[in-house]
C-alpha cells in the first residue's frame, strides 16, 4: 500500500514527522508519491536534516518572507522542492526553518502540502525528544511519531537508542534490558515522547517502519498497544524503503450484531433458538467476541428486554432500535450512531448467521488493513455473502438508507472498490429463515 494511501493525507495538510527509524526516508516517499499524483509539495525541517537529492531543487534562505517568495516561483515550474535557512557542510546538513514559516508555506496558492522532519535521531531506531524538540508547526494537520521495529529484543543501550536515559524513564524500563513492543508504543504515545508538543487539531499516525515477516508480530502487537491511546487515529505496519511501503494499516475496528427483528417469516424470536449450549444469539455474538475486532454492538429491538438478558455476562454494548420495525436500516443507523467516533471501520453480522466464524471476521479484518477497501465482503465461487465490512467514509451513506435496504445499495455504488476474501463453504453464509432452514443446519 502507498504511504499516503495510508495516511489518508487531504490537500492543505501539514504532515508532521517525529521520532527515529526512517523519517527522512518516509518524507521523501510520500513526497515522491504526491507529486507523482500531480502534487505541487515541500519538504522541510525545523531543526536539521541530511541533505537529500529527491528533490526537484532546494532553497538556501535564511530570510523567510524571500524565502516564501523564491518558493512560489521555483514551483510554479516543479512539483517537488526542498527549503531551509541554510547548508552546513562541516556536517552535510541543512538547518531547518522557523515554524511559524511552515504556516505560511502551506497557504500559498501553488502549494498542496507540506511535509515537515521537526526533530533528530542520528539514524537510530528509537528516541526520546530533547527538552527543545520538537519543534513542532502550529499548522500540523498530521503528525507521523517514527520508530523502528527492528529495536525490539536489542538492549537499551546508545547503539539502538538516542537518549537512551530518557526513554527508559518514558518506557519504566531500566538501562540494559530488552527493548519490547511495549517499550516502542509507551514512548511512541507518552505525552514527553512521540505525541510532545502535539496540536489538538492533528490526527495521530505513527508509523512502525522496517517491518520484515520475521517481526510483522512484534508490529501488530506495537500496533494493538498504541491504538489503547484515544488519540491515536491508525497505526501503520511497513518498510518504507520498500516499492510498497505500508504492509497493514490499524484502526480500530467494531462488530455490530444486527438482532432487532421480530422473525415474522420464522414465527418466533430466532435470536432465542437453542444452537449448541447456548441461544442462536449468543452463538453470534461470542464469534464476534473470539475475532480480532475491537468492540462488539448488538442492536436489540423486538422483545429487547428478554433477549437482552442473554448478553448481561459478556462484554458488549447493547443498543435498544425503538424504530425497529421500520426495517434493518434502522438497525445499521442505530449501530452506527452507537459507534465511538474513532473507529475506523465496522463490520455488519446479522443475528441469524450462526455458521460465521471468527476466522472468516479475521481474514475480512486483514484484508482491510492491508488494502483500506471502502467495503470488503466474503464470497464463495463468485456469490457474495455476509458479513461486511464497511470503513467510515461510507458511514454517511449507510446512514441514508431506508427500509429493509441495509447496505445493498452502497455496496452496488461502491462495486469497483470492494474487496473479497474467499470462503472456504458456502454454509458460511446460510441464514436461517424458516423452520426448515433451522432444522436442516442443526
Amino acid at each position: 500500500m502507498r504511504l499516503s494511501k495510508a495516511i489518508g493525507i487531504g490537500r492543505g495538510d501539514v504532515v508532521a514527522l517525529v521520532g527515529a527509524g526512517g523519517k527522512s526516508t518516509a518524507m521523501f516517499r510520500l513526497a515522491g508519491e504526491l507529486t507523482s499524483d500531480g502534487w505541487k509539495v515541500i519538504t522541510t525541517t525545523t531543526t536539521m536534516v541530511r541533505r537529500d537529492q529527491r528533490s526537484e531543487h532546494t532553497i538556501l534562505e535564511p530570510d523567510g518572507k524571500t524565502l516564501l517568495e523564491k518558493a512560489r516561483a521555483s514551483l510554479r515550474e516543479r512539483s517537488h522542492i526542498t527549503v531551509a535557512s541554510e547548508l552546513r557542510e562541516a556536517e552535510g546538513k541543512l538547518a531547518g526553518v522557523d515554524p511559524l514559516l511552515v504556516d505560511d508555506l502551506v497557504a500559498l496558492p501553488e502549494v498542496d502540502a507540506v511535509i515537515v522532519e521537526a526533530d533528530g535521531a542520528k539514524g537510530r531506531s528509537l528516541k526520546a525528544p530533547a527538552a527543545h524538540e520538537p519543534v513542532m508547526p502550529a499548522s500540523t494537520t498530521i503528525l507521523v511519531p517514527v520508530a523502528a521495529v527492528d529495536a525490539v529484543a536489542k538492549p537499551l543501550d546508545e547503539k539502538a537508542v538516542y537518549r537512551p536515559k530518557m526513554v527508559a524513564g518514558l518506557a519504566d524500563l531500566e538501562l540494559g534490558q530488552p527493548i519490547t513492543p511495549q517499550t516502542i508504543a509507551s514512548v511512541l504515545v507518552h505525552p514527553e515522547g512521540g505525541m510532545k508538543n502535539v496540536p489538538p487539531q492533528a490526527r495521530v499516525i505513527p508509523l512502525i517502519n522496517k517491518v520484515t515477516e520475521g517481526q510483522l508480530q512484534s508490529a501488530r502487537e506495537i500496533a494493538q498497544l498504541l491504538l489503547e491511546e484515544p488519540r491515536v487515529h491508525r497505526v501503520l505496519l511497513g518498510s518504507v524503503a520498500e516499492q510498497d511501503p505500508i504492509e497493514e494499516a490499524w484502526g480500530r475496528m467494531a462488530v455490530i450484531v444486527l438482532a432487532a427483528g421480530e422473525s415474522r417469516r420464522f414465527g418466533s424470536p430466532k435470536q432465542l433458538l437453542p444452537w449448541g449450549e447456548a441461544t442462536m444469539l449468543e452463538h453470534v455474538v461470542d464469534t464476534a467476541l473470539e475475532s480480532a475486532v475491537d468492540e462488539t454492538i448488538v442492536v436489540l429491538g423486538h422483545r429487547a428486554e428478554r433477549i437482552g438478558k442473554l448478553l448481561r455476562n459478556r462484554p458488549v454494548r447493547v443498543v435498544i432500535n425503538q424504530d425497529w420495525q421500520g426495517g434493518l436500516s434502522t438497525s445499521v443507523r442505530a449501530g452506527l450512531q452507537a459507534l465511538p467516533a474513532n473507529y475506523e471501520a465496522c463490520l455488519f453480522l446479522l443475528g441469524d448467521q450462526p455458521n460465521v466464524t471468527p476466522q472468516l471476521i479475521d481474514t475480512i479484518l486483514k484484508r482491510y488493513r492491508r488494502t483500506l477497501a471502502p467495503v470488503v465482503a466474503p464470497s464463495y465461487r463468485g456469490r457474495r455473502g455476509n458479513p461486511v465490512l464497511f470503513s467510515n467514509s461510507l458511514f454517511p451513506e449507510l446512514l441514508t438508507m431506508e427500509g429493509d435496504q441495509g447496505g445493498r445499495e452502497v455496496i452496488r455504488r461502491h462495486q469497483d472498490e470492494m474487496e473479497t476474501v474467499e470462503a472456504e463453504q458456502e454454509d458460511l453464509f446460510l441464514d436461517i429463515d424458516t423452520v426448515a432452514d433451522y432444522e436442516g443446519a442443526r
